[in-house]
């Protein structure tokens, strides 16, 4: 026998057009909601795995190795002004000028194993490349020299600092427009090595503070020094 309607449940009201489509909105807008939370995020992670890790603090004492050409050297000013000398007063390291005038950066960096050897510093600050530039060697033999020294530097147990240089241009030092070339940045990103950005360019576009166009005076050595000092305070190689 067919069963009674009157077992049989109600049948549910029809939603609305209006609330259905009320509950459409509500559910793009979840979905819109949390597809931005996760581009948020994905954005966020990867702009964190960007950043060098932080540096571990070197304390007073220690040994600093200064890698350079004639900025490092102190060329322009007394030997007791240069950048390293400036440097070892604000910190308390015992920074070693390993600065030498004319040195590109493949004569830096085959200097670099003996330094190691013979000072076993904690940190090395690498400031290399302005005199490839000025000569208009290969900027991709530049980058290759500049990877080996940073590599050389960390696999003998030291951290390293890299020091960008300007663009080469005699006319934008005279203007006050000097910029770092973006070599430097990027291969500081892709290290994830600690950068001194526009250190040199804004010292050297500074007339007050230049010897000469492309050296530094014993005011732009210690002006030098203190953005040194500052960049080794955010990124960790000095504690606060």
């Amino acid at each position: 026998m067919p069963r009674s309607d009157a077992h049989s449940p109600a049948p549910r009201p029809a939603t609305p057009p209006a609330a259905v489509a009320h509950l459409s909105r509500r559910r793009a807008l979840g979905m819109g909601w949390r597809t931005a939370c996760a581009a948020t995020l994905a954005l966020g992670l990867a702009a964190c795995s960007r950043r060098a890790p932080r540096a571990t603090p070197v304390p007073a004492g220690a040994t600093v190795l200064a890698l350079g050409d004639s900025l490092t050297h102190g060329t322009g000013a007394a030997p007791e002004s240069s950048y390293p000398a400036e440097l070892a007063r604000l910190t308390g390291w015992q920074v070693v000028n390993a600065g030498v005038p004319g040195d590109t950066a493949a004569q830096g960096l085959e200097r670099l194993p003996a330094l190691l050897e013979a000072h076993h510093p904690a940190l090395v600050i690498i400031s290399l490349g302005g005199n490839d530039l000025l000569r208009r060697l290969p900027e991709d033999a530049l980058r290759a020299t500049l990877e080996q020294a940073c590599a050389r530097a960390t696999a003998s147990g030291a951290q390293v600092l890299l020091v960008a240089v300007p663009r080469p241009s005699i006319s934008a030092a005279f203007t006050g427009s000097l910029t770092d070339h973006p070599l430097y940045g990027e291969l500081a990103e892709r290290l994830k090595l600690p950068l001194q950005r526009q250190g040199w360019s804004e010292v050297l576009a500074d007339e007050r503070l230049r010897s000469d166009a492309i050296h530094a005076n014993a005011a732009g050595y210690a002006e030098f020094a203190r953005r040194l000092h500052a960049t080794a305070v955010a990124v960790g190689l000095i504690a606060r």
